[in-house]
């Protein structure tokens, strides 16, 4: 998958160093306030997320609490969904949003793939737990 995200961060980088005025966001407190709940609770997310896969993995345990009950893969979405959308208020450059979409549509294309790898892994376990989570389609 990182060698389809690298291209695009740098691609969005250089454009904004290029041009910055097309890409900066009019400065708003509401804006600032919004982005700023969306970055701390993303970052919530990852480092939870994060949290559950250090202690479980090693386990070869199934992930299916905490924010996995909400979304199967809450790293890739908390951190495309809300950190860089939340950044690119804070810091008003609307690029940094248009790059948490392009990262969410990368990691759609590659999660049939990761999805076959943990039916393979946790069987019945897996389709049980895909299931039960509250937004399957997110």
């Amino acid at each position: 998958m990182a060698p389809f995200i690298w291209p695009f961060a740098i691609l969005c980088f250089v454009l904004y160093i290029i041009f910055p005025s097309l890409f900066s966001i009019p400065k708003s407190n509401l804006l600032t306030i919004f982005g700023l709940i969306l970055f701390i609770l993303g970052l919530i997310v990852c480092i939870w997320s994060q949290i559950l896969i250090l202690i479980k993995v090693p386990k070869k345990q199934l992930i299916t609490n905490g924010p996995y009950t909400l979304v199967k893969h809450p790293l890739y979405t908390a951190v495309s969904l809300l950190v860089l959308p939340g950044l690119g208020f804070l810091i008003d450059i609307w690029l940094v949003l248009l790059f948490g979409l392009i990262l969410y549509i990368i990691t759609r294309i590659y999660r049939p793939e990761e999805e076959k790898r943990m039916k393979k892994e946790f069987g019945g376990k897996y389709e049980k737990y895909s299931k039960s989570v509250l937004l399957p389609w997110l």
